[in-house]
């Protein structure tokens, strides 16, 4: 269990407008809902709406997890935890932020046990400067003090080490051994809303990194690195490259990035390896058991909430946790639509509970029955998921039998490029022990690795190391979207400065066809 406190008494006042509706991942078990009838429209599923219940809590929603060991500073990790999905960038006057009234955590198990030995919490604070206007700002905002910046929002970052030991009942139990505030008041961006408000936005996102004590920190939003199609595999599990060998064939086409146009709130920490490892040194090399950690994000809020009639929310009550993320497209695809809000409220420790859902993936079974062309993978007894996901890939990531949803990093495996746009988008299928899923990389192209996975189309790389198997068209399998509009920085915090408001589109007719004709010219 995480070592979360009792919040204090909150009163909050109402935010105007409802979220954009966010969708982002791998979304085949969407068919099931189509081709078995079983759901209801309000539980639609998808990688950044993936339960019932966080659906419609879009600021505590966990979308994606990275941790990669630095490329331009390799004695050090990088973690991403990013929250809300698809932010419309011209979203005013309420444009989106981390909620006030959110515990947001970062979460490592360095003896692999599932549970959290090392938890990093970031707490939000908002003040508003001018309670008579209805602005975001009231000027251009030059700088993070700028008084016309009517919303500036702070944070503070406790660093949290504890153990865990079992009671008379054979219960975990959760001892803490030291409670740090490593970081008070440290400041975020603003958001980024155009010429005239945020005319020089990159100093301003460069100006909210902040060191402490040797670790590096970023919240703020920046544009989605996650790519997908999500148009086309919303609709009947389209591959748009596939689409002749559909059930419901359609010419084959390129892929388009859904989330083209689209932002996210992000969280990111650099921090030394020996931060994060259970002796506090840095590890020998990589079969070093302290070389290997697993990572997880989670949301909590507090247990009571109470409407008041004038317009406020008092909170109190501990702390409850209503999503958590670590592999990408697990609570999406492998977990079914029962037991999807149980899953964000349980710890990484207790996972065994569904493990029938990865040794009997129903992904498998919907891309045999809806690509009769592919070579059909088996169905059941699926140990390779359970392997690599679950438990860790022995001699890469592993981290002992319990089975565990956490993003697993060998932080002694050196990055394959100094430029995060210079790796191979499929990691260890293409050979980079460094990528996916050995941690994951910003390019990482996990929605084409894991279709492939689940189709046993691994690729002759790890089916000449690992033995695993390597189905052919299946180790060919994609959405068409290779990688994200904008490119990754070289630096941290990597992730991309945010689309603005004022300049973006998401996929309008003239660029659609533009980028048909480059994919045609480029075949």
């Amino acid at each position: 269990m995480n070592s979360r406190r009792i919040p204090k008494n909150r009163s909050l006042g109402t935010r105007a407008g409802l979220q954009a509706l966010g969708a982002v991942g791998l979304i085949l078990l969407a068919i099931a809902i189509l081709v078995i009838g079983m759901a209801p429209a309000q539980t639609r599923a998808s990688s950044h709406r993936e339960a019932p219940l966080i659906s419609t809590d879009p600021e505590a929603d966990n979308t994606d997890v990275y941790a990669f060991v630095s490329p331009d500073m390799s004695n050090t990790v990088t973690i991403v935890a990013n929250y809300i999905p698809l932010e419309e960038p011209a979203g005013g006057p309420n444009f989106n932020a981390f909620a006030d009234n959110v515990l947001y955590e970062i979460n490592v198990d360095n003896n692999g046990d599932g549970a959290d030995d090392i938890t990093y919490q970031f707490e939000f604070e908002t003040r508003i400067r001018n309670r008579d206007t209805f602005l975001y700002n009231t000027g251009p905002i030059t700088s993070l003090d700028d008084p016309d910046w009517n919303m500036p929002q702070t944070y503070d970052v406790r660093r949290i080490q504890h153990h865990h030991e079992k009671d008379q009942a054979g219960a975990t139990v959760d001892k803490v051994d030291a409670d740090r505030r490593i970081g008070r008041g440290l400041k975020t961006p603003p958001v980024n809303i155009g010429p005239r408000s945020t005319p020089n936005y990159d100093a301003l996102a460069n100006a909210a990194i902040a060191s402490v004590d040797g670790r590096k920190f970023f919240a703020g939003q920046r544009a989605d690195p996650f790519f997908v199609d999500l148009g086309s595999i919303f609709d009947l599990a389209g591959l748009r490259p596939f689409n002749s060998l559909h059930v419901i064939p359609l010419t084959d086409t390129m892929g388009i990035n859904t989330l083209k146009g689209f932002n996210t709130h992000s969280i990111v920490m650099q921090v030394p390896i020996s931060d994060l490892t259970r002796n506090h040194r840095m590890p020998t090399g990589p079969t070093d058991p302290n070389a290997v950690v697993g990572i997880y994000a989670s949301a909590s809020r507090a247990k009571y909430r109470v409407l008041d009639d004038d317009g406020t929310i008092d909170e109190h009550g501990p702390y409850v946790q209503v999503s958590r993320l670590g592999e990408p497209l697990i609570n999406e695809v492998i977990i079914p639509l029962g037991k999807k809000d149980r899953w964000n409220a349980q710890d990484p420790e207790n996972d065994s509970q569904f493990l029938t859902y990865y040794r009997n993936p129903e992904i498998t079974h919907l891309e045999n029955i809806l690509y009769p062309a592919l070579d059909n993978a088996n169905e059941h007894n699926r140990n390779d998921l359970v392997t690599i996901l679950l438990t860790g890939v022995p001699g890469l990531n592993f981290t002992g039998n319990t089975k565990a949803d956490l993003v697993r990093l060998n932080m002694m495996i050196p990055p394959s490029a100094t430029d995060p746009n210079g790796v191979d988008r499929l990691g260890a299928i293409a050979g980079q022990l460094d990528g996916f899923p050995n941690g994951r990389r910003l390019a990482d192209d996990v929605v084409d690795i894991e279709l492939r996975a689940t189709a046993e189309g691994y690729g002759p790389i790890l089916h000449n190391l690992l033995g695993l198997p390597n189905r052919t068209p299946n180790n060919l399998l994609g959405d068409g979207v290779d990688g994200p509009d904008k490119p990754f920085l070289a630096h941290f915090p990597y992730v991309a400065s945010p689309y603005q408001g004022y300049d973006h589109a998401h996929h309008p007719a003239v660029a659609f066809a533009e980028h048909k004709m480059e994919m045609i010219l480029n075949r």
